[in-house]
């Protein structure tokens, strides 16, 4: 473990070079992973440290994810079971059900849960709010945490791409004296760039924050008003989405995430440059008491038990399913979906 700088503040890192992966390989010699869970983490934790020849398991119910479990290779009986039996074959225990599933599920889970054992999640939710959850982990296993800051989806694609999505660490709960080697032999077996240290709580305060912040909520939220208020004054669809969105996504983004926003600024025209520095100032007054109010609400707790309240709702994926739908079908995203089949790739396959 080495410390890097990030400006001014010193923080705990760990490289693949530093852990390589014969060394995660040789940590976990000995234990069973059982995956649980096969919905948005699942797949591509499980695939890639099966791929990397790690001793993997999934625990799954019966239903489409079953199905595509079996689909990617995983066999009932052999190297698929249902939840209980996963649990009670494994040494480490990677709960990856949904927050509302996981509290469902945890009198199965804590069962199984032997001295010895580590508990292993990708979200601090059911630990910090365990008041909310009621997970309460016996003292005699480790409770750990490994959360790629990137969708499972994105795990697997970079993976196979040779690359990995950087991921956060954390020991809540070091009962074998082997809590942190475990910990961090994980990390690289499910293909984490470089892993950084957190807490539990700081966790999932800050992915709280960022998935209905810039992640997702403000996001579209920023992009919508923009698209609006450009076809309310007379563009066209494909002028307004291109300008808000395709724009962003194809050619800034690639050039901020390579060398920073600077960059980024500095490969655009003097126009924009004097537009985006006069304008950054009052985006940020407008979004900033939005962002507070927003941590508030999670650091309070009001975000996690809305989570668990609707999550755990009869009917509840019927109505997401008819939100996303709505966002699906509104004029932008329509616009974006004919725009990307217009995209060279895309068009000289036509």
């Amino acid at each position: 473990m080495a410390k890097m700088y990030f400006g001014d503040v010193a923080e705990n890192v760990v490289t693949r070079s530093e852990f390589p992966l014969e060394k995660a390989k040789e940590v976990l010699k000995d234990e069973v992973i059982a995956v649980l869970g096969y919905g948005i983490q699942g797949p591509g934790q499980s695939l890639n440290m099966r791929d990397n020849g790690f001793n993997v398991i999934v625990g799954q119910r019966p239903g489409k994810t079953y199905d595509k479990a079996v689909a990617d290779g995983w066999v009932p009986g052999e190297t698929l079971f249902d939840i209980e039996e996963a649990c009670e074959r494994a040494t480490i225990i990677e709960f990856l059900i949904s927050d509302a599933g996981q509290i469902a599920t945890w009198p199965i889970v804590k069962k199984h849960l032997t001295p010895g054992k580590a508990l292993y999640f990708s979200h601090g939710f059911a630990i910090t709010y365990k008041e909310r959850t009621g997970i309460i982990p016996p003292a005699d296993v480790d409770v750990i945490m490994v959360a790629p800051k990137g969708s499972g989806t994105s795990l697997r694609r970079l993976f196979l791409e040779g690359r990995g999505v950087n991921s956060s660490y954390a020991i809540f709960q070091d009962a074998t004296g082997k809590a942190f080697e475990r910990t961090i032999a994980l990390g690289i077996a499910v293909g984490s760039g470089y892993l950084f240290e957190t807490d539990f709580r700081r966790e999932v305060f800050s992915d709280l924050t960022g998935e209905r912040g810039t992640l997702m909520g403000a996001i579209q939220g920023l992009l919508l008003a923009q698209y609006e208020t450009l076809r309310e004054h007379g563009h066209t669809p494909s002028e307004a989405f291109n300008e808000t969105v395709e724009e962003l996504t194809q050619s800034l983004m690639p050039l901020f995430a390579e060398k920073g926003m600077d960059w980024m600024y500095a490969n655009c025209s003097t126009t924009a440059q004097r537009g985006a520095l006069d304008w950054m100032g009052p985006f940020h007054d407008a979004t900033k008491p939005v962002f507070e109010k927003l941590y508030d609400s999670v650091a309070s707790g009001t975000e996690a038990q809305i989570s668990i309240d609707s999550n755990s709702k009869p009917g509840y994926r019927e109505s997401l399913e008819e939100e996303l739908r709505a966002l699906r079908e509104s004029e932008m995203w329509r616009t974006g979906e004919a725009v990307r089949r217009l995209r060279p790739e895309n068009s000289e396959q036509d």
